[in-house]
């Protein structure tokens, strides 16, 4: 079985991760705990997004919290830029890519985002459009890949059509997610085989949340298949207001775990990377959700 020697991880947890928290996370928290998940290593992060504050109050502070960031050489910073106004006024704040979202399931699409599948293609093409013409990378987020809380299980072919219609608008990059967590390892590589079909390897990433516990299963699964980028969240912060009871993305520190047992590169420092999760868990007055940050923090006690 023939591994990737190296994976790339993009920690969503600044954005993903605390966008449902119900109490305010002040802009200084999240330009610390982003400041500390690039200390570790993390060489891709998912710093905020540029959604009404209506909708999502809890990024309403997107601006002052990318002005505030004190930039890293060879760290992307990546946005979510729903729609052209979104995009617009993230451009202040110089993201090194945007992130647009729609989702496989149709009744998905109208709870998360209000809108079709159809019409959420034709708000996001001319954001693709505006973002290479300014040389800023693009990456679609693909949700309810594998399962919806609307529609139950969700068809490989479902996940074709989007990633069709992504590559038709010009999107660099997909990101195919299990929103719901209830993808098993052989459902998620024919979602993955699908997508597939439109984007080159190099160009397809797995977000696993962890709902049944599948998430680390799921991400080796998509590793036999030469898949090499994937989201996680540090102290497997998140969920999502649309999927009840999808608990958070697959915690950064429990995937870092596994690849470096795999022999697998990651750049990270599992212990800076605990200390990362540690910060963002005490200010929210909880635990890290990771089984590994759980083990290396009672070891450190002992």
């Amino acid at each position: 079985m023939q591994l990737p020697a190296k994976v790339k991880l993009v920690d969503v947890g600044p954005r993903d991760g605390l966008q449902n928290e119900k109490e305010p996370v002040p802009a200084a928290v999240k330009i610390a705990l982003v400041h500390r998940l690039q200390d570790a290593g993390l060489r891709e992060i998912e710093v905020t997004s540029y959604v009404s504050p209506k909708w999502v109050p809890q990024m309403a502070d997107a601006a002052d919290v990318m002005a505030g960031i004190t930039r890293k050489p060879g760290v992307r910073y990546s946005v979510l830029t729903p729609n052209m106004k979104g995009f617009e006024a993230a451009l202040e704040g110089r993201p090194d890519e945007i992130v647009i979202f729609g989702a496989a399931s149709e009744a998905f699409s109208q709870r998360n985002i209000n809108c079709s599948i159809a019409e959420s293609i034709e708000r996001f093409a001319p954001v693709v459009e505006a973002a290479r013409a300014k040389g800023i990378h693009v990456r679609a987020a693909m949700s309810t890949a594998v399962g919806c809380p609307y529609e139950g299980e969700i068809a490989p072919e479902r996940v074709e059509f989007f990633a069709r219609r992504m590559k038709e608008i010009g999107v660099h990059h997909l990101g195919v997610a299990d929103t719901i967590g209830v993808g098993t390892p052989r459902k998620v590589q024919r979602a993955m085989e699908a997508a597939l079909k439109h984007f080159a390897l190099d160009d397809v990433s797995g977000h696993f949340h962890d709902t049944y516990g599948q998430a680390l299963a799921n991400t080796l699964a998509c590793l036999e298949m030469g898949i090499w980028q994937f989201d996680a969240s540090v102290a497997g912060l998140g969920g999502c207001p649309y999927a009840k009871g999808a608990t958070g993305n697959v915690a950064t520190e429990d995937l870092v775990f596994m690849l470096n047992g795999l022999g697998i590169e990651t750049g990270i420092d599992l212990d800076k990377l605990v200390d990362a999760g540690k910060f963002i868990s005490d200010f929210l007055g909880r635990k890290p959700n990771s089984r590994a940050a759980t083990a290396i923090l009672n070891k450190r006690v002992q």
